[in-house]
């Protein structure tokens, strides 16, 4: 027998006292007698063979990284399924808040499409109406869009334009009966851009 080498009658306290001071057999042998029941615990929750082979790596590697903090009478199978429990509770929340972050990212770039569509959709309409408003007779167009634009009123325009405010509606009246019809198949919302 070579003189590291642990014997089965060596006891628990022995073989973490080995641990401690840096066995690599003391660490061999609690891994080729934990490993297995280690794996299967963490299997039973994942149901990935992957996921469950990084866990235990990281079970076993912290056991070594984290030897020196080793209780003399530390419950080896107890420990390790603690530690084992404590890395696939926190794969489990990375993994929902991987998921979480990526249908939040999801939906904000769904939103973000959507807006842009309708940004575009009203940059449209918007520009369909201005033709339609630039197609009036010089003076109609200047006083609907002194109404519209500008949000003047009747007597502001009349002011302004030094006419009567009687003309001023007449004008506004006017131009509402040309433009409705041509922006009918717009839709209704260029309707209300028009109203007042």
């Amino acid at each position: 027998m070579k003189p590291n080498e642990i014997t089965p009658k060596d006891c628990q306290v022995e073989l973490i006292l080995r641990l401690k001071s840096g066995d690599v057999n003391a660490f061999r042998r609690i891994y080729n007698d934990h490993w297995a029941t280690v794996y299967y615990q963490v299997f039973r929750v994942l149901k990935n063979e992957e996921d469950t082979k990084d866990v235990v790596q990281e079970v076993f590697s912290s056991l070594w990284i984290h030897r020196e903090k080793l209780l003399d009478k530390t419950n080896l199978s107890a420990y390790l399924y603690v530690q084992a429990r404590n890395r696939v509770l926190n794969l489990i929340a990375s993994q929902k808040v991987r998921s979480d972050y990526l249908l939040s990212v999801a939906k904000y770039a769904d939103r973000l499409h959507n807006m842009t569509e309708e940004l575009i959709d009203s940059r449209e309409l918007l520009r369909r109406v201005q033709q339609e408003i630039d197609q009036l007779p010089a003076k109609m167009r200047e006083i609907f869009e002194l109404s519209r634009k500008d949000d003047l009123s009747h007597r502001e325009i009349a002011e302004r334009l030094q006419i009567s405010p009687e003309t001023v509606k007449k004008q506004i009246k006017n131009a509402l009966k040309l433009l409705k019809p041509r922006l009918k198949n717009i839709g209704g919302v260029c309707i209300l851009l028009l109203m007042r």
